[in-house]
């Protein structure tokens, strides 16, 4: 299928569909002596997996089988493949889906573009969620090899249907995926978890919107005209399933504003030239600024709900209604964070590479020491909140 492909040198390609055996991603472009493990990227799988709490049932481990690119605990240069079976399938939950496009969902689009027949009905197949399984493990490997350089990239769930939230500090943004709901803090958790649990039990969902910083980020990557960073992390996001929308720094708060509002400051602090607030979100001119960059998306409620819905059946071509039975997040955007986080590394990735910020052939000693002690700073710092699950 065209489009399972992702970056310029820094490159993923995805495979697998959410019932089929397993899925999966292959990723060039990783220098040689990054140290990388198994274990490096679960810890990032984990916080896409399934059969959580608030989240879709299914019980899936999500172990990644790596089965190249690797050779005493380093990366050798060549392309890495990534592998995560499918374990826990119960394709007998779409017996109705076959006939009955689910309103909201991919299904219809994809009958008219490969054909009824073609279709693959169980669990989304390709246009599942399930497929960004492959993005995370990419992206763990991305968020570690930038880290040499002592970059890092965290998100948060800012919203969450009618409730929304500001993040304090860098810290509580990091940590905030021990939070079953990605929330910043223990007050929003329990608002967030609320609204969830009446979701469910109404056999609705709901929509939310995830902040994405990532901090410490080199100056001068982007590439004028049609490179912008802006413009590739703009397709990163949107490439997301279930993200209806894209911004950074003020975003579209900038189109109610004066000029005069707007524009940030240049100022100097102990000698270093700088913005004032960093309102443009670490971007102007498609170029990172060296502050920190800011982004948001927004993802739609869960398409796939219990409430009855109005659609046409496919066989008689009859108005009818359907009530999705399966496992489906009541808030897909909660995990979404982590995929949204991975998509930003991936792009800061690319860039360092093409920028020649890191080398495309391999890392000295110093920056694969950098990389797994910032690493290891970075899981240590992620301590669960109290009382969270």
């Amino acid at each position: 299928m065209p489009g399972s492909s992702f970056g310029r040198l820094f490159r993923i390609t995805t495979f697998g569909e959410s019932h089929g055996p397993a899925v999966g991603v292959i990723v060039d472009g990783v220098p040689a002596g990054l140290p990388l493990t198994k274990e490096d990227v679960e810890f990032e799988l984990s916080f896409r997996r399934p059969g959580r709490l608030f989240v879709s049932g299914r019980r899936e481990k999500d172990e990644p089988e790596i089965l190249s690119g690797i050779f005493n605990g380093r990366t050798t240069g060549s392309p890495i493949a990534i592998m995560v079976r499918n374990n826990d399938i119960i394709s007998s939950l779409y017996e109705e889906v076959k006939t009955k496009p689910r309103p909201g969902h991919a299904d219809l689009p994809f009958i008219f573009k490969y054909g009824y027949e073609n279709w693959d009905y169980r669990g989304g197949g390709r246009s599942s969620a399930r497929e960004t399984v492959g993005r995370v493990a990419a992206g763990a490997i991305a968020k570690k090899l930038i880290m040499s350089k002592g970059t890092l990239v965290a998100g948060y769930l800012k919203s969450l249907g009618p409730a929304s939230t500001n993040a304090t500090d860098f810290h509580s943004i990091i940590c905030s995926k021990y939070s079953p709901v990605r929330a910043p803090d223990k007050e929003t958790e329990e608002i967030y978890e609320k609204l969830v649990k009446e979701a469910t039990v109404e056999g609705d969902s709901y929509g939310g919107i995830a902040e994405i910083v990532a901090d410490n980020v080199p100056r001068g990557l982007g590439e004028p005209v049609f490179d912008k960073i802006k413009a590739d992390l703009g397709k990163a996001i949107m490439s997301i399933p279930a993200v209806t929308g894209f911004e950074y720094g003020l975003g579209f708060r900038a189109a109610s504003m004066k000029g005069s509002e707007a524009n940030d400051e240049i100022v100097s602090e102990s000698g270093e030239i700088k913005w004032k607030d960093n309102l443009s979100g670490g971007i102007l001119g498609g170029i990172t600024t060296g502050e920190r960059i800011v982004i948001r998306c927004s993802f739609k409620p869960t398409s796939s709900i219990r409430k009855p819905q109005g659609t046409v059946d496919l066989r008689t071509g009859e108005k009818t209604t359907i009530s999705v039975k399966g496992r489906h997040d009541p808030a897909v955007a909660i995990r979404g964070v982590t995929v949204a986080e991975s998509m930003v590394a991936l792009v800061l990735a690319d860039h360092m590479l093409r920028s020649g910020v890191i080398s495309l052939s391999k890392l000295e000693k110093e920056e694969a020491e950098a990389s797994q002690r910032n690493w290891e700073r970075y899981v240590k710092e992620c301590v669960p909140m109290e009382g969270s699950q």
